[in-house]
């Protein structure tokens, strides 16, 4: 009988520390979830705020470049048309001669004359002459200086040039306009149509005024 009282008190003890050791696991058991739980937790809350941090939409403030307007100023051409000559007629002309042969040049006595002065001692034929137009003349000049001719083409060849481009003194470029082929103009040009104030030598002093006989030979 007290064998078996004893082994009934033994197995009562193991029942009472296995319950115990049983209990004890499952507290464990519950602390380690419990751990878990909240570290899966935590781990979870940090992956959301870190996600909601990246998440956030970045806001960029972008200020829009004024438009750039290149206003370019109308482009204003004046065109300065040179003042129209006006000629008198030759006070006391040179004798008119024949066409085609060397003409007689007279200095008018006196001063020289402050404005141009042209008449045509022969008068041509044919079209009037223009500007843009090759002309082919015959010359003799003399100066108010020298009161006698210095020059003449008579002696050398006829003389071609285009007539308004500049290629001989504003003189001819104004006086011989009109002019038609078989003509004898004579001009009278203060200096500002002829040389100015540049002495060229050969009797055309500085400031001259120059007498000039011209004959038309050729408009093309």
């Amino acid at each position: 009988m007290a064998t078996a009282k004893r082994e009934r008190q033994k197995a009562a003890r193991r029942q009472k520390i296995e319950a115990q050791q049983r209990a004890a696991k499952r507290r464990k058991t519950i602390q380690r979830t419990s751990i878990v739980v909240v570290v899966a937790i935590a781990i979870i809350v940090s992956a959301a705020l870190l996600f909601r941090g990246n998440s956030t939409p970045t806001t960029t403030s972008t200020v829009a470049a004024a438009p750039t307007t290149t206003t370019t100023a109308p482009t204003t051409t004046t065109t300065t048309s040179a003042a129209p000559v006006h000629f008198a007629p030759v006070a006391s002309p040179s004798p008119a001669g024949t066409f085609g042969k060397a003409p007689t040049v007279v200095v008018p006595a006196g001063p020289p004359p402050t404005t141009p002065e042209m008449s045509d001692l022969i008068t041509g034929t044919g079209p009037a002459a223009k500007d843009g137009q090759s002309l082919t003349v015959q010359y003799v000049l003399a100066t108010y200086s020298t009161r006698k001719v210095i020059q003449s083409s008579w002696t050398a060849k006829p003389f071609t040039f285009t007539l308004g481009a500049g290629q001989v003194i504003t003189g001819w470029d104004k006086g011989l306009v009109g002019m038609r082929v078989g003509g004898r103009r004579e001009l009278i040009l203060p200096p500002a149509l002829g040389y100015g104030s540049v002495a060229r030598g050969g009797g055309v002093a500085a400031n001259d005024t120059l007498v000039f006989v011209i004959d038309l030979l050729k408009i093309s």
